[in-house]
C-alpha cells in the first residue's frame, strides 16, 4: 500500500517536538544528531508542501484571460 503524503501540520508539529527535545539538553550527542537529521528532512518536506500550496493558490486565482492576480493573497 502506498505511503500517504504527510500534512504540513504534522510536519510542523513533529518539528516542534524535535526542537523541544534538542533544547532539553537531556540527549546524548548521537541521539541529538539523529533528531537533527530528522528535523532537517521534515523541514524540507514542510517547505515543499508550502510551495505546492502556494502554487495551488496561484492557479486558483488565475483569471480567465490567463493573467495572475495575487493582490489579495498574502503568502
Amino acid at each position: 500500500m502506498p505511503e500517504s503524503k504527510p500534512s504540513f501540520r504534522s510536519e510542523i508539529e513533529r518539528l516542534e517536538e524535535i526542537v523541544r527535545s534538542l533544547e532539553s539538553n537531556e540527549l546524548d550527542l548521537d541521539d541529538a544528531l539523529v533528531l537533527f537529521e530528522e528535523g532537517v528532512r521534515r523541514l524540507k518536506t514542510a517547505r515543499e508542501l508550502l510551495q505546492e500550496s502556494q502554487l495551488t493558490v496561484k492557479r486558483v486565482l488565475e483569471e480567465a484571460d490567463g493573467t495572475l492576480s495575487t493582490d489579495d493573497v498574502s503568502l
